[in-house]
């Protein structure tokens, strides 16, 4: 019994942790829209409006998020401003570190497809990405 513990003890905790390949990575390339942030005590923030939408793009280890705001004719407002990524592999683990000129901070990766993205910060606070909905006017 006691081996089957541990069995599922080291599977759980590897399976917290991956490395995301360049290709894999390609997936985080376009807009995401915050659904929930899920702090460290279990308690979770539900974002049910958001005036502004990330923007990703990396090419390799490198790239950059920007605050975008969703317009009702379905185009993005945009500003200058913009967070520099590199992409970083340690432990068995990715995580995008981001740099502006103010400051450095890294976020895990610790769910990344087509549709879903998932980012611990270093805090611990885990943030709940979705591909966005274009808005029409029904």
């Amino acid at each position: 019994m006691k081996k089957l513990l541990l069995l599922v003890a080291c599977v759980a905790f590897l399976s917290c942790n991956k490395t995301y390949t360049a290709e894999e990575l390609k997936q985080l390339n376009g807009y995401w829209e915050i659904k929930l942030a899920e702090m460290p005590d279990g308690t979770e923030k539900e974002y049910t409006v958001n005036p502004t939408i990330d923007f990703f793009e990396v090419k390799g280890d490198k790239g950059f998020r920007k605050k975008v705001m969703p317009q009702f004719d379905g185009t993005y407002r945009v500003n200058d401003l913009s967070e520099d990524i590199s992409v970083i592999n340690e432990d068995g683990k990715t995580y995008l570190s981001y740099k502006t000129e103010y400051a450095e901070w890294k976020e895990q990766i610790l769910e990344l497809d087509n549709e879903n993205l998932v980012l611990k910060n270093e805090q611990d606070i885990e943030y709940h990405y979705v591909k966005p909905e274009p808005f029409t006017l029904k």
